[in-house]
């Protein structure tokens, strides 16, 4: 613990010296253009020093083992990007400075709502480095079943441009497919699966990658409990297109098909000012329902304060006790009235959260969105956020998953790993960067972690290295939750060991290979230096050869074709 602390101290005061020397803010803005297709293989970087401050690119010459850093943070301090030209690359991720978490810090980083329009704003939360388990054999993180930055993606590529590498978030490209796993035995949770083997992209190095599964109960929707659904719908000017509100009216139109008699909805708008637009209503008052949303007119600037604090207003005298209780905020998170951030709506949404009214955010349209304020809302308000860039993904959401879109089966849970120095050199987890706990936090249930719904899956990926010619146990993971209902906290674990490793990544199961191809595009796509020798032409012959093990999937299907696409694209700008 001593060299991870040293280590951030002096991360820290040269973060202070970078700033104050450069005299700028960390924060830029940038008028949204059409994205030029974005380089994605880098050159090999040379060695980068464990202290040294971030550099310009090394010389393109072949890349020597690197040093590995005592380290659980990701490699760059959270900073907003744009859809425009990257900068050039960094060298390899080693010691990373500490940057105080949203948990401290929950409106850092997050654009003013009086900055111009046209922007789309990310953010980097950097790429976690390979760790030395002799240094620190703990990997901590919180449970995250979020899938917005997959479906920007898809947006992207549609609009004939590769994504902005910082919306790629790696675990929320995995957790966008099933994976295969059983549900656990009746009476129990979670289930904890973990699997591994080699891969096609880093096996000649000597690493393999280790899968681990965490799924939850299902629930019928026969057995889901009561909902009190509360709409917060944007209508300001920005919202005049089909693609926003017009796709928002077509989605809520298939949720209210979904609806019982027991359940309630409400509807707010928010424009310059919000308004009350739907009593709290049966559910099954089809007609009521969809001429309320049939009303929606765009117009007027975007006070999504006013909206919020409304709609929770609504929640509370609709509350159902012992059922469902969840603010929906339909939005593309462009504010530009009214306070969004740290110290304004924010403590309030903590506070309903604290009372069982939760928040689900979705975004919609592109162009000028606000991912950054989208995550983090949903984050703030223990719930979850999506994307939905058409209306399959829509269809998937409200009528497909809509038990697990609701109902609610775990709180706080969060994941700790626990290495054996003995056979695991060094690990690298994939993905998950912003959902970093600290390994002293795993047990502080004050310290906010991941929500899980019914039937949801959760796949963390590490990428580690053997010790040669080691035997015995890789890994414990230890997985802690609250149930919903009584706080009560639970943990459970399982081990993992070298005889349940593959003897190569075609004897691994399908879902894992799946993933594993997943994980590696979205590398690609975020232009890590893990990734800096793969292209996108390599994963594309590997999707379409797992895909066709996988053929019963449509997701699957269409992650081939995105992924051919991706590759196009890429190739036309070169």
């Amino acid at each position: 613990m001593s060299t991870k602390r040293n280590a951030t101290l002096f991360a820290l005061a040269l973060v202070l010296v970078i700033t104050s020397a450069c005299g700028a803010a960390v924060t830029t803005r940038a008028t949204f253009t059409p994205a030029t297709s974005v380089p994605v293989t880098i050159a090999p970087a040379t060695e980068a020093p464990i202290y040294a401050a971030p550099a310009t690119a090394a010389p393109a010459t072949a890349a020597p083992e690197l040093p590995y850093a005592a380290a659980t943070q990701a490699l760059a301090a959270p900073s907003l990007s744009y859809n425009q030209p990257q900068p050039a690359p960094q060298p390899a991720p080693t010691m990373a400075p500490a940057w105080p978490s949203q948990e401290n810090q929950p409106g850092a980083g997050i654009p003013n709502n009086n900055q111009a329009t046209y922007d789309t704003f990310f953010q980097n939360y950097g790429v976690n480095p390979r760790i030395d388990t002799a240094d620190d054999a703990l990997s901590t993180f919180g449970l995250d079943v979020d899938t917005g930055s997959y479906s920007i993606m898809r947006s992207y590529l549609d609009q004939g441009s590769l994504p902005p590498e910082d919306s790629v978030r790696v675990e929320e490209y995995v957790n966008y497919f099933d994976q295969g796993y059983p549900y656990p035995p009746e009476g129990q949770a979670f289930g904890i699966h973990i699997d591994g083997g080699p891969t096609p992209f880093e096996e000649t190095r000597g690493y393999q990658v280790m899968r681990i599964g965490i799924q939850g109960y299902a629930v019928s929707p026969e057995e889901r409990k009561d909902v009190s659904l509360t709409f917060v719908i944007d209508v300001s000017g920005s919202m005049n297109m089909d693609n926003r509100l017009g796709l928002v009216k077509r989605s809520l139109a298939l949720l209210v098909k979904q609806l019982r008699p027991s359940d309630r909805v409400s509807i707010v708008v928010f424009g310059t000012k919000a308004q009350v637009m739907l009593e709290p209503t049966a559910g099954d008052r089809n007609q009521k329902i969809m001429q309320a949303i049939n009303r929606l007119q765009p117009g007027g600037v975007t006070n999504a304060e006013a909206g919020l604090r409304l709609g929770y207003q609504m929640a509370d005298e609709a509350f159902i006790r012992g059922g469902i209780n969840r603010v929906i905020l339909c939005s593309d998170g462009v504010a530009n009235l009214g306070e969004t951030q740290a110290g304004s709506i924010w403590n309030e949404v903590e506070d309903y959260a604290g009372r069982q009214i939760t928040l689900t955010t979705v975004g919609f349209g592109m162009g000028n969105y606000n991912d950054v304020l989208m995550e983090q809302l949903a984050d703030k308000g223990n719930g979850f956020y999506t994307y939905v860039d058409d209306i399959q993904e829509a269809r998937r959401i409200f009528i497909e998953n809509l038990t697990s879109t609701l109902q609610v089966i775990a709180m706080n849970a969060r994941v700790q790993v626990d290495f054996n120095p003995a056979v695991v050199a060094r690990y690298r987890l994939i993905g998950f960067e912003n959902r970093a706990i600290a390994d002293q936090d795993f047990r502080n249930d004050n310290v906010k972690a991941g929500l899980v719904g019914a039937g949801h899956s959760v796949t963390a990926l590490y990428e580690i290295r053997m010790n040669p010619e080691a035997e015995g146990k890789i890994a414990t993971v230890h997985l802690r939750w609250q149930n919903p209902d009584s706080l009560k906290s639970i943990e459970k674990d399982q081990s993992f060991s070298t005889d349940q490793l593959a003897t190569s990544f075609n004897r691994t199961d399908p879902h894992f290979q799946w993933s594993v191809v997943v994980a590696e595009y979205a590398e690609v796509l975020r232009n890590s230096y893990w990734a800096r020798n793969i292209s996108l032409d390599s994963i594309r012959a590997e999707a379409q050869r797992v895909g066709d093990r996988l053929s019963e999937d449509q997701d699957v299907a269409e992650f081939v074709n995105l992924v051919r696409q991706a590759a196009q694209i890429q190739y036309v700008g070169e």
